[in-house]
Protein backbone atom coordinates (compact mmCIF):
# COMPACT_ATOMS: atom_id res chain seq x y z
CA UNK A 1 0.00 0.00 0.00
CA UNK A 2 1.28 3.44 -0.89
CA UNK A 3 2.17 5.58 2.17
CA UNK A 4 -0.20 8.35 1.05
CA UNK A 5 -3.10 5.91 0.94
CA UNK A 6 -2.16 4.47 4.31
CA UNK A 7 -2.32 7.92 5.93
CA UNK A 8 -5.57 8.74 4.11
CA UNK A 9 -7.15 5.59 5.53
CA UNK A 10 -5.89 6.43 9.01
CA UNK A 11 -7.32 9.96 8.74
CA UNK A 12 -10.67 8.78 7.36
CA UNK A 13 -11.12 6.19 10.09
CA UNK A 14 -10.27 8.72 12.78
CA UNK A 15 -12.82 11.19 11.38
CA UNK A 16 -15.37 8.40 10.98
CA UNK A 17 -15.04 7.50 14.64
CA UNK A 18 -15.81 11.09 15.60
CA UNK A 19 -18.86 11.13 13.32
CA UNK A 20 -20.21 7.92 14.84
CA UNK A 21 -20.00 9.39 18.33
CA UNK A 22 -21.77 12.58 17.29
CA UNK A 23 -24.40 10.59 15.38
CA UNK A 24 -25.38 8.86 18.62
CA UNK A 25 -26.07 12.24 20.28
CA UNK A 26 -27.47 14.52 17.58
CA UNK A 27 -29.70 16.50 19.95
CA UNK A 28 -26.65 18.16 21.47
CA UNK A 29 -25.00 19.05 18.17
CA UNK A 30 -24.37 22.72 17.30
CA UNK A 31 -25.44 23.45 13.72
CA UNK A 32 -24.99 26.55 11.53
CA UNK A 33 -26.46 27.43 8.15
CA UNK A 34 -23.79 28.52 5.62
CA UNK A 35 -26.26 29.20 2.82
CA UNK A 36 -29.68 28.05 1.65
CA UNK A 37 -29.92 24.30 2.37
CA UNK A 38 -26.20 24.22 3.18
CA UNK A 39 -25.42 23.36 6.80
CA UNK A 40 -22.31 22.75 8.86
CA UNK A 41 -22.00 21.34 12.36
CA UNK A 42 -19.29 20.91 14.94
CA UNK A 43 -19.13 17.29 13.75
CA UNK A 44 -18.06 18.42 10.24
CA UNK A 45 -15.46 20.79 11.68
CA UNK A 46 -13.97 18.36 14.20
CA UNK A 47 -13.82 15.57 11.63
CA UNK A 48 -12.05 17.87 9.18
CA UNK A 49 -9.62 19.03 11.86
CA UNK A 50 -8.82 15.39 12.68
CA UNK A 51 -8.09 14.66 9.02
CA UNK A 52 -5.95 17.76 8.53
CA UNK A 53 -4.00 17.15 11.75
CA UNK A 54 -3.21 13.62 10.58
CA UNK A 55 -2.03 14.83 7.18
CA UNK A 56 0.07 17.64 8.68
CA UNK A 57 1.77 15.22 11.07
CA UNK A 58 3.19 13.19 8.18
CA UNK A 59 3.12 15.58 5.22
CA UNK A 60 3.44 19.17 6.47
CA UNK A 61 4.44 20.45 3.01
CA UNK A 62 1.40 19.15 1.12
CA UNK A 63 -1.50 21.32 -0.05
CA UNK A 64 -4.98 20.68 1.34
CA UNK A 65 -8.38 21.60 -0.11
CA UNK A 66 -10.97 21.16 2.64
CA UNK A 67 -14.68 21.97 2.61
CA UNK A 68 -14.88 23.57 6.05
CA UNK A 69 -11.90 25.91 5.80
CA UNK A 70 -8.96 24.05 7.34
CA UNK A 71 -7.11 23.76 4.05
CA UNK A 72 -3.95 25.47 2.90
CA UNK A 73 -2.10 26.20 -0.34
CA UNK A 74 1.56 25.24 -0.52
CA UNK A 75 3.58 26.47 -3.48
CA UNK A 76 5.07 23.62 -5.55
CA UNK A 77 3.64 21.00 -3.20
CA UNK A 78 4.34 17.38 -4.07
CA UNK A 79 0.69 16.45 -3.48
CA UNK A 80 -2.72 17.99 -2.90
CA UNK A 81 -5.34 16.45 -0.58
CA UNK A 82 -9.04 17.04 -1.35
CA UNK A 83 -11.19 16.48 1.73
CA UNK A 84 -14.87 16.22 2.55
CA UNK A 85 -15.09 15.31 6.25
CA UNK A 86 -18.83 14.60 6.07
CA UNK A 87 -20.44 14.00 2.70
CA UNK A 88 -24.15 13.76 3.36
CA UNK A 89 -24.46 16.38 6.09
CA UNK A 90 -28.23 16.73 5.68
CA UNK A 91 -28.65 12.97 6.10
CA UNK A 92 -26.41 13.06 9.16
CA UNK A 93 -28.31 15.92 10.82
CA UNK A 94 -31.63 14.12 10.32
CA UNK A 95 -30.39 10.84 11.73
CA UNK A 96 -30.47 9.22 8.29
CA UNK A 97 -27.57 6.71 8.43
CA UNK A 98 -26.04 7.31 5.01
CA UNK A 99 -22.97 9.56 4.91
CA UNK A 100 -19.22 9.23 4.46
CA UNK A 101 -15.74 10.68 4.82
CA UNK A 102 -14.12 11.35 1.44
CA UNK A 103 -10.39 11.95 0.84
CA UNK A 104 -8.62 12.16 -2.52
CA UNK A 105 -4.95 12.84 -3.23
CA UNK A 106 -3.82 14.51 -6.43
CA UNK A 107 -0.18 14.14 -7.50
CA UNK A 108 1.18 16.30 -10.33
CA UNK A 109 -2.36 17.33 -11.19
CA UNK A 110 -3.74 13.77 -11.47
CA UNK A 111 -5.94 11.89 -9.05
CA UNK A 112 -3.68 9.23 -7.58
CA UNK A 113 -5.22 7.86 -4.35
CA UNK A 114 -8.72 7.82 -2.86
CA UNK A 115 -10.58 6.78 0.27
CA UNK A 116 -14.31 6.84 1.01
CA UNK A 117 -15.29 5.61 4.47
CA UNK A 118 -18.84 4.86 5.60
CA UNK A 119 -18.56 4.77 9.42
CA UNK A 120 -22.07 3.39 9.97
CA UNK A 121 -21.57 0.29 7.80
CA UNK A 122 -17.80 0.21 8.44
CA UNK A 123 -17.20 0.08 4.69
CA UNK A 124 -13.87 1.39 3.43
CA UNK A 125 -13.55 2.01 -0.32
CA UNK A 126 -9.99 2.64 -1.54
CA UNK A 127 -8.08 3.05 -4.78
CA UNK A 128 -4.63 3.88 -6.10
CA UNK A 129 -4.23 4.80 -9.77
CA UNK A 130 -3.25 1.75 -11.78
CA UNK A 131 -3.79 -0.70 -8.90
CA UNK A 132 -7.56 -1.22 -8.87
CA UNK A 133 -10.25 -0.45 -6.31
CA UNK A 134 -11.16 -2.23 -3.09
CA UNK A 135 -13.93 -2.47 -0.52
CA UNK A 136 -12.60 -3.54 2.88
CA UNK A 137 -9.51 -4.81 1.06
CA UNK A 138 -11.48 -6.96 -1.43
CA UNK A 139 -11.25 -6.06 -5.10
CA UNK A 140 -14.38 -4.53 -6.59
CA UNK A 141 -15.65 -4.05 -10.14
CA UNK A 142 -18.46 -2.10 -11.72
CA UNK A 143 -21.56 -4.03 -12.73
CA UNK A 144 -21.98 -5.96 -15.96
CA UNK A 145 -25.46 -4.65 -16.74
CA UNK A 146 -25.58 -4.32 -20.52
CA UNK A 147 -28.71 -2.27 -21.21
CA UNK A 148 -30.03 0.96 -19.76
CA UNK A 149 -33.53 -0.47 -19.38
CA UNK A 150 -32.12 -3.03 -16.91
CA UNK A 151 -30.02 -0.50 -14.99
CA UNK A 152 -30.46 0.90 -11.50
CA UNK A 153 -29.20 4.50 -11.39
CA UNK A 154 -28.33 6.94 -8.61
CA UNK A 155 -28.61 10.71 -8.75
CA UNK A 156 -28.65 13.86 -6.66
CA UNK A 157 -31.75 16.04 -6.85
CA UNK A 158 -30.95 19.79 -6.85
CA UNK A 159 -31.32 21.25 -3.37
CA UNK A 160 -29.16 24.38 -3.23
CA UNK A 161 -29.18 26.07 -6.65
CA UNK A 162 -32.04 25.76 -9.09
CA UNK A 163 -31.05 27.53 -12.34
CA UNK A 164 -30.66 24.15 -14.03
CA UNK A 165 -33.63 22.37 -12.44
CA UNK A 166 -35.65 22.13 -15.68
CA UNK A 167 -32.74 20.49 -17.46
CA UNK A 168 -32.23 18.12 -14.56
CA UNK A 169 -35.92 17.19 -14.53
CA UNK A 170 -35.80 16.42 -18.25
CA UNK A 171 -32.95 13.97 -17.73
CA UNK A 172 -34.63 12.49 -14.65
CA UNK A 173 -37.89 11.98 -16.51
CA UNK A 174 -36.18 10.06 -19.30
CA UNK A 175 -34.17 7.87 -16.93
CA UNK A 176 -37.27 7.20 -14.82
CA UNK A 177 -39.09 5.90 -17.88
CA UNK A 178 -36.24 3.86 -19.38
CA UNK A 179 -34.45 2.17 -16.47
CA UNK A 180 -35.19 -0.27 -13.66
CA UNK A 181 -35.25 2.58 -11.15
CA UNK A 182 -33.62 5.68 -9.68
CA UNK A 183 -32.18 6.12 -6.19
CA UNK A 184 -31.36 9.39 -4.39
CA UNK A 185 -29.45 8.35 -1.23
CA UNK A 186 -27.97 11.81 -0.49
CA UNK A 187 -24.18 11.31 -0.58
CA UNK A 188 -22.32 11.83 -3.85
CA UNK A 189 -19.24 10.06 -2.50
CA UNK A 190 -21.22 6.93 -1.67
CA UNK A 191 -23.15 7.12 -4.95
CA UNK A 192 -19.84 6.86 -6.78
CA UNK A 193 -18.56 4.15 -4.45
CA UNK A 194 -21.74 2.18 -5.17
CA UNK A 195 -21.15 2.50 -8.91
CA UNK A 196 -17.64 1.15 -8.33
CA UNK A 197 -18.85 -1.96 -6.50
CA UNK A 198 -21.86 -2.61 -8.74
CA UNK A 199 -24.65 -1.72 -6.33
CA UNK A 200 -25.86 0.80 -8.90
CA UNK A 201 -25.02 0.78 -12.59
CA UNK A 202 -24.69 4.52 -13.21
CA UNK A 203 -24.90 7.95 -11.64
CA UNK A 204 -25.33 11.57 -12.73
CA UNK A 205 -25.52 14.87 -10.88
CA UNK A 206 -25.14 18.63 -11.42
CA UNK A 207 -23.17 21.33 -9.66
CA UNK A 208 -21.05 19.43 -7.15
CA UNK A 209 -17.81 20.51 -5.46
CA UNK A 210 -14.41 18.85 -6.00
CA UNK A 211 -14.41 17.36 -2.50
CA UNK A 212 -17.77 15.69 -3.20
CA UNK A 213 -16.54 13.65 -6.16
CA UNK A 214 -12.73 13.53 -6.43
CA UNK A 215 -12.26 10.33 -4.42
CA UNK A 216 -15.28 8.62 -5.92
CA UNK A 217 -14.22 9.40 -9.47
CA UNK A 218 -10.89 7.63 -9.04
CA UNK A 219 -12.49 4.65 -7.29
CA UNK A 220 -14.99 4.20 -10.14
CA UNK A 221 -12.25 4.35 -12.76
CA UNK A 222 -10.07 1.89 -10.89
CA UNK A 223 -13.07 -0.45 -10.65
CA UNK A 224 -13.37 -0.45 -14.44
CA UNK A 225 -15.97 2.30 -14.82
CA UNK A 226 -15.99 5.51 -16.82
CA UNK A 227 -16.31 9.02 -15.36
CA UNK A 228 -16.82 12.17 -17.45
CA UNK A 229 -18.43 15.57 -17.39
CA UNK A 230 -21.67 15.98 -19.36
CA UNK A 231 -19.73 16.68 -22.56
CA UNK A 232 -17.73 13.46 -22.30
CA UNK A 233 -14.63 15.30 -21.11
CA UNK A 234 -12.47 15.57 -18.00
CA UNK A 235 -13.84 18.83 -16.60
CA UNK A 236 -16.07 17.36 -13.89
CA UNK A 237 -13.99 18.53 -10.93
CA UNK A 238 -14.26 22.11 -12.17
CA UNK A 239 -17.83 22.12 -13.52
CA UNK A 240 -19.29 19.87 -10.86
CA UNK A 241 -21.36 18.06 -13.49
CA UNK A 242 -20.57 14.35 -13.42
CA UNK A 243 -21.60 11.17 -15.19
CA UNK A 244 -20.30 7.78 -14.05
CA UNK A 245 -21.27 4.27 -15.14
CA UNK A 246 -20.07 0.90 -16.26
CA UNK A 247 -18.68 0.85 -19.84
CA UNK A 248 -21.74 -0.87 -21.29
CA UNK A 249 -24.31 1.82 -20.41
CA UNK A 250 -22.21 5.00 -20.26
CA UNK A 251 -22.88 5.79 -23.94
CA UNK A 252 -26.62 5.37 -23.55
CA UNK A 253 -26.58 7.64 -20.50
CA UNK A 254 -24.46 10.20 -22.35
CA UNK A 255 -26.94 10.24 -25.24
CA UNK A 256 -29.76 11.00 -22.82
CA UNK A 257 -27.72 13.81 -21.27
CA UNK A 258 -27.01 15.24 -24.73
CA UNK A 259 -30.72 15.20 -25.63
CA UNK A 260 -32.08 16.60 -22.38
CA UNK A 261 -29.45 19.01 -21.06
CA UNK A 262 -28.52 22.27 -22.88
CA UNK A 263 -24.94 22.77 -24.03
CA UNK A 264 -24.31 25.43 -21.37
CA UNK A 265 -24.57 22.80 -18.61
CA UNK A 266 -22.58 20.07 -20.35
CA UNK A 267 -18.97 21.24 -19.91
Amino acid sequence: MHPYLNIAIRAAEKAGGLLRRYFDDLDRLNVEQKAYNDFVSEADREAERAIVDTIEKYYPKHSIIAEEGHGRRVQNAEAEWIIDPLDGTTNFLHGFPHFAVSIAIRVKGRLAHAVIYDPIRNELFTATRGEGARLNNRRIRVSETRRLEHALLATGIPYREFDFVDSYMASLRHFMMHTSGIRRPGSAALDLAYVACGRVDGYWEFNLRPWDIAAGALIVREAGGIVTDFAGGENFLKSGNILAANPAIIREMAKVIARTIPQEYRT
